[in-house]
């Protein structure tokens, strides 16, 4: 149980539920044992620039010639320009103007560069924890769902959900995320296991034995 996972402005709802789910786990034998993740607080702000990085990169060959949609126009540039425009929404190009600020030259190393060496940080905190534990349980999101468009007009606020997803991404481990309790609002409240990498099974096994003793992975929320 990593104590990075628990942070200050979590929805306390959503605290409470995960700390019975692993209390119900540690009843059915699981011995639980804090560890610490120290590099959590950077997975963030290095999965947002590695990410948009791949992204610029990977989606520039839909340029509208070789496959995919293809807008005509009278010019080769525009037919690029009104390919993409029409093609990708706001949060791809966003993104993609991200990668591309943080792959251009003069800023290559002092983003993309530094971003993989502190994903590789984050990795070794896994490594680390691994040599104590089976699997690791924690919250899958600070808060339960937001409302449909809610953080439209801010990016960073719907950014800030993925802080407890993103540093098991990083690091290539092997999750599953489940519903351990419902909030005051009738809200699904997940919580995730982590495993060493290939050890999905392990996941599976841990997940059903909670699942055979609670029945909120049956219910429905409200609507």
């Amino acid at each position: 149980m990593p104590q990075e996972y628990f942070i200050r402005g979590m929805q306390a709802e959503v605290e409470q539920a995960v700390r019975a789910a692993i209390g119900q786990l540690q009843a059915l034998g699981a011995e639980v044992i804090p560890i610490s993740l120290p590099h959590t607080e950077y997975a963030l702000p290095v999965y947002y620039l590695i990410a948009p990085a791949e992204a610029s990169a990977n989606l520039a060959r839909f340029d509208g010639i070789r496959y995919g949609l293809s807008v005509q126009a009278d010019s080769l540039w525009e037919i690029y320009r009104r390919t993409r425009g029409q093609g990708f929404g706001p949060e791809v190009k966003r993104r993609i103007m991200l990668g591309t600020y943080a792959l251009s030259a003069g800023y290559y190393d002092a983003y993309y560069g530094q971003a993989q060496k502190v994903r590789t940080l984050i990795q070794r905190d896994f490594e680390r924890a691994f040599e104590q534990v089976d699997v690791i349980a924690a919250p899958v999101a600070p808060s339960t769902a937001f409302r449909l468009g809610e953080h439209t007009d801010d990016p960073l606020a719907m950014y800030l959900e993925d802080v407890f997803t993103l540093p098991a991404n990083l690091a290539g481990v092997p999750g599953l995320a489940f519903c351990a309790g419902f909030d005051s609002r009738g809200l699904p409240i997940g919580m995730q296991l982590m495993g060493r990498h290939f050890e999905e099974q392990t996941l599976f096994r841990a997940a059903h034995a909670y699942q055979q003793v609670t029945d909120w992975h049956l219910k429905q929320p409200v609507l």
